[in-house]
């Protein structure tokens, strides 16, 4: 199979993005197509959606790269953030792979994201602990040591006030407080100074939509280590997820 083009697939909460993309230099090779995610988001109605977006692309047989929102192992879902709980045990590659006739091979999307960074992005040839942070509805989150990810590592559900990350520092939660950007980016930075206590990384990149207003609360933040925005921002799910795809399907 010609895995120098793989589709790239990136699912979210609210809408489900696939792109063509050239794994040998992460370049988008198609525009960057979107369908709304189904509600509710359960594995049946989905999979009818993944085939509505890979038929504008007119993909056939072609190897498939899945950015998930969900801790995946073994191309199954192990848990359900902002998609239906049906989803839980059930097994991605499956369900997409049966319903478009494709090989799939799925990842959480943080993970995703993060890969396309450090291939072709801001994180591109750093050492040591790397983290990327995806603001969003949550905060999605893919760790890399010396350049290989540490899957599934969902520091956004780590315990701040008795509850989830997410629910504090999030831009859903800067929505719902009706934050402004000095507040925000004075609260993010509680959230930083949590994961050096813990992780002490070398690098933290944010990802995600409020990453474009970095300059607009960067200079809240006093953790020691450098905080950066991502390079492909929105594109980086469906970048990552093609170029894990080529790897494990060249693996096997």
């Amino acid at each position: 199979m010609d895995t120098s083009k793989v589709l790239g697939v990136d699912v979210g909460g609210s809408g489900i993005k696939a792109a063509i993309i050239d794994t040998k230099t992460g370049e988008l090779l198609s525009e960057r197509l979107r369908v709304n995610t189904p509600k509710p988001s359960k594995p049946e109605a989905m999979a009818t959606a993944l085939q509505e977006l890979v038929a504008m692309h007119q993909w056939k047989k072609g190897l498939v790269g899945v950015g998930f929102p969900a801790i995946v192992s073994q191309g199954v879902a192990h848990s359900a953030a902002n998609i239906d709980d049906a989803w839980i045990g059930t097994s991605i590659e499956k369900v997409f792979g049966d319903a478009i006739n494709c090989p799939i091979v799925a990842l959480n999307d943080a993970d995703a994201a993060g890969i396309a960074e450090m291939r072709f992005g801001v994180g591109k040839g750093k050492r040591g602990t790397v983290m990327l942070l995806t603001i969003g509805t949550g905060i999605g989150s893919a760790l890399f040591t010396d350049g290989k990810l540490v899957s599934n590592s969902e520091l956004g559900h780590i315990r701040m006030f008795g509850e989830s990350a997410e629910r504090y520092v999030s831009d859903s939660a800067r929505k719902r407080d009706d934050l402004n950007w000095d507040e925000f980016g004075q609260r993010f930075n509680e959230y930083l100074l949590y994961v050096q206590r813990v992780f002490f990384p070398d690098l933290v990149i944010l990802g995600g939509g409020i990453s474009k207003k970095f300059d607009k609360y960067q200079q809240h933040f006093t953790a020691k280590f450098p905080v950066v925005p991502a390079t492909f921002r929105n594109k980086a799910g469906a970048i990552g997820a093609a170029m894990y795809a080529k790897e494990i399907w060249e693996a096997k």
